[in-house]
């Protein structure tokens, strides 16, 4: 890193900070602070999406799978998703802006509530927000070990930073303040890697290296499907790329949920699955070029950082640098959000008469709170993450395995085919996944495919089949009327029930607190 390298990334950090102190005077109510007000436009909504599925996992973990596998990453990683957000446009996307239409929820699981009830919401926030502490963690450590090629910062320092500068911005400013980040780290992203493609271009004999480069490197790296990335494992991603991005990652959801309507929230998702189609082929063509160019490194998931050390003149490594960061800000301060929003709407208020009377001031003051504590937890695993297998486990494995458990009833109880899957049926699906994990990786020792696709594959099935075949109760009136109003979206002048359905979820809170 030289001057202008260190000059970029002070310009970067001074942005940032200045788009959460201007975001912090948009921010009067939690409302605000979690969904934007519900006033985020299309293409913001559908740019946040995006940039919130990446971190700078992609460019160390996934990095390591482009240099030591190849091409399937682009197969089993972006396609995928790019398949499951274009589905849950017409699926599922809408329903998450409409919900906030008729309901007036300011995070994702807050419908689960009446949908279920709020036992059943409280399994499924708690066991959610655990796994997303393990999630975040994961992406701190990737930043770090970045920050630790580019600058030879020690690993928990620059876990340290990262996390400090992120929880300045977003504690200020809450969902404005990382929807108009991720908008600005958007376009550095854009930058920087178009500068990191046309660079290895060069390097490599011009734009003939595009299909030039799979001459050379082992036939085994323009495959499809390589190593323990099979077609199993592909269409096992797909599934859970399906429940994850189209809300069983709630910041996801959040995304949609902040549209004006449900018309807004698909087009969101088509300009995201669009991103996800095209970019990553231009984005991961130097991390697949890496072998040619640094061949027997010891590391491959450092191989995009070597690169752009040894390739890059003076300043344009300061942007990559910065776009790197600019991935983990996007997704992590989107997930720091969003749990904040599900602990200070969904936990605090069934915990304690104290926080169900909290006036607007007290609840906004409280989120704040909330977000500085989860912060700290996340950093702690992060510096542990190495007791839970490193970064690529906590990220597939341990995220993925157990992504399907706490998605499946959260994303399929928003459709009328399964609304006779009830309380009983999620509570199944939820404890009969986390149960297949368990024997997936710890009495079979299965391969990577197993691990992943038993928990969401069980989960699944269970949440269907009871609601198809065992539970012949009639579904609840008001279940059956709010799934199908969020076929549509409603009229202008819609006058919403939403005070109704708040003082029946209030009143379920309190009887189970008491």
């Amino acid at each position: 890193m030289r001057a202008a390298d260190w000059v970029i990334i002070g310009l970067y950090f001074v942005g940032m900070a200045g788009i959460g102190i201007w975001a912090f005077r948009r921010v009067h109510d939690t409302h605000d602070f979690f969904v934007a007000g519900g006033k985020m436009p299309w293409w913001l909504a559908g740019i946040c999406h995006h940039m919130s599925g990446y971190s700078a996992a992609v460019f160390v973990a996934h990095a390591g799978v482009a240099y030591t596998y190849g091409f399937t990453l682009y197969v089993w990683l972006a396609l995928p998703i790019a398949i499951a957000v274009f589905v849950g446009a017409f699926v599922v996307a809408p329903r998450w802006a409409r919900l906030r239409i008729r309901l007036n929820i300011g995070s994702p699981t807050e419908y689960l509530a009446l949908r279920f009830n709020v036992p059943t919401e409280q399994l499924l926030v708690w066991s959610g927000v655990i796994l997303k502490v393990f999630d975040v963690g994961a992406k701190w450590a990737s930043i770090a070990v970045i920050l630790k090629v580019f600058t030879g910062i020690p690993l928990g320092a620059g876990i340290l930073i990262s996390a400090l500068f992120s929880v300045f911005y977003i504690v200020l400013g809450g969902l404005w303040a990382v929807a108009l980040t991720e908008l600005a780290q958007f376009f550095i992203q854009l930058g920087a890697g178009i500068a990191m493609f046309v660079v290895v271009l060069n390097k490599l004999g011009g734009f003939s290296a595009v299909t030039g480069i799979w001459k050379l490197l082992p036939p085994s790296h323009s495959q499809l499907f390589n190593g323990p990335f099979t077609l199993g494992f592909g269409v096992v991603y797909l599934l859970i790329s399906f429940l994850s991005y189209n809300g069983g990652t709630w910041s996801l959801a959040q995304r949609y949920i902040a549209s004006p309507t449900g018309s807004e929230a698909r087009r969101a998702a088509y300009l995201s699955a669009g991103l996800w189609l095209f970019w990553p082929l231009i984005l991961f063509f130097p991390m697949w070029a890496a072998p040619l160019l640094f061949p027997h490194l010891p590391d491959p998931t450092q191989s995009y950082s070597v690169m752009a050390l040894n390739l890059l003149p003076s300043g344009l490594v300061g942007a990559v640098l910065a776009s790197l960061f600019a991935h983990t800000m996007a997704m992590v301060t989107s997930d720091i959000n969003v749990i904040a929003a599900v602990v200070t709407r969904d936990i605090l208020p069934t915990a304690s008469v104290k926080f169900r009377n909290l006036s607007p001031k007290g609840t906004l003051k409280a989120a704040r709170l909330v977000t500085l504590a989860f912060t700290l937890a996340t950093v702690i695993i992060a510096l542990k993450a190495d007791s839970f297998g490193g970064i690529l486990s906590l990220l597939i494995l341990w995220f993925g395995a157990l992504l399907g458990p706490t998605a499946v009833p959260m994303i399929l109880g928003l459709l009328v085919a399964f609304r006779r899957s009830n309380a009983r049926a999620a509570i199944l699906s939820w404890s009969s996944g986390i149960v297949a994990f368990g024997v997936a990786k710890y009495a079979l020792h299965g391969s990577m495919t197993l691990v992943v696709a038993a928990p969401v594959v069980t989960s699944l099935v269970v949440f269907i089949l009871f609601g198809w075949l065992i539970e012949k109760n009639r579904t609840p009136e008001e279940v059956t009327d709010l799934l199908e109003a969020l076929r549509q979206d409603p009229p202008a002048p819609f006058q919403s029930r939403r005070a109704d359905h708040s003082a029946r979820i209030l009143s379920n809170r309190e009887r189970l607190a008491e």
